[in-house]
């Protein structure tokens, strides 16, 4: 094996997939990801997200270019690479009849980890995933949000460098998926890269440093996230407003107004506009604002301006 400590934690280049059908998945893609970073790799549906994902742990066959974690080639060295990895699919893939402390030592001990330490290290992982408590229960009867944690915990099992996770957080409410942040940003913390694919653009936003969007098998913008983020001249603004909404709202030029709801404003506007001017255009239409908060959909923006790019120039 020849790991290299100084090599990104992931290295891609010019990885292209072609299948039998003639579909191009992924048509030239090349990206690093730093050792420690929290990575958020962003696309709609099809976009080659999950052939990307799977080339990378070793499940899909590339048609060209190459992949290396840790300097180490997937390819030519794929049992090697594969113990740097720690994989949580989108699906729950384990037997649902068999008990999470099962479930964890089993996995250790397809990587070669002797029962007795596989033991030691499940109470660990599933004592940070708060399930320790449910060990020897049958895993059918674990709610969604433990599940989910449990795939996280035995992923750790092998105390992987680079940790990928595909929709961690799909189908979970609001508050266990705000539990899930906390448990993967202690992971991170702990020196565990982590590469994330979300729908959810404001987990992408809160979580991670570094970012690439996929659209059409292409990587559309990539770098870190303040600095993409940075490049929206647009900054939108919530107005919680005292009373009822006037029949005709105040035209601020430049900026677009509009009612949510009938106590709340909606404002875009460019980031060198001055607020001044939108609470005077509101004093003389007798708009009064209860409170105003930014709006946190910045990612969201910049990831429909980067694919519909992408889409009208394909």
């Amino acid at each position: 094996m020849t790991q290299n400590n100084a090599a990104p934690a992931l290295r891609v280049r010019d990885l292209r997939k072609t299948y039998d059908n003639g579909v191009q998945a992924l048509q030239g893609v090349s990206l690093d990801v730093t050792p420690g970073d929290f990575f958020a790799l962003l696309g709609p549906n099809g976009a080659g997200k999950s052939t990307l994902i799977g080339i990378v742990s070793s499940l899909v066959n590339k048609s060209a270019g190459s992949v290396e974690v840790f300097g180490i080639d997937v390819t030519r060295e794929r049992s090697a690479a594969m113990r740097q990895i720690g994989l949580v699919p989108q699906e729950f893939n384990f037997n649902m009849f068999e008990k999470p402390l099962d479930i964890c030592v089993n996995y250790a001990g397809f990587y070669g980890l002797p029962r007795a330490q596989a033991l030691a290290r499940a109470e660990v992982v599933l004592k940070e995933a708060q399930l320790w408590d449910k060990a020897d229960k049958v895993s059918r009867s674990l709610s969604g949000g433990m599940k989910r944690r449990l795939m996280i915990a035995r992923a750790m099992m092998t105390r992987p460098k680079l940790l990928i996770l595909d929709e961690p957080t799909a189908g979970v409410d609001i508050e266990i998926r705000r539990g899930m942040w906390t448990t993967l940003q202690q992971i991170n913390a702990a020196g565990t890269t982590i590469i994330l694919t979300t729908h959810y653009l404001e987990e992408a936003e809160s979580l991670c440093r570094n970012l690439a969007i996929i659209d059409h098998g292409r990587i559309v913008e990539q770098g870190p996230m303040k600095t993409l983020l940075a490049k929206l001249d647009v900054e939108g603004f919530l107005f919680d407003i005292e009373g009822e909404l006037p029949a005709v709202l105040p035209q601020i030029e430049g900026a677009s107004l509009r009612a949510s709801d009938a106590h709340t404003l909606e404002l875009d506007m460019p980031r060198a506009m001055d607020l001044n001017r939108v609470f005077a255009a509101f004093e003389t239409t007798g708009i009064r604002v209860r409170s105003m908060r930014t709006k946190s959909n910045r990612l969201e923006e910049l990831f429909v301006r980067m694919t519909a790019r992408e889409g009208a120039s394909a």
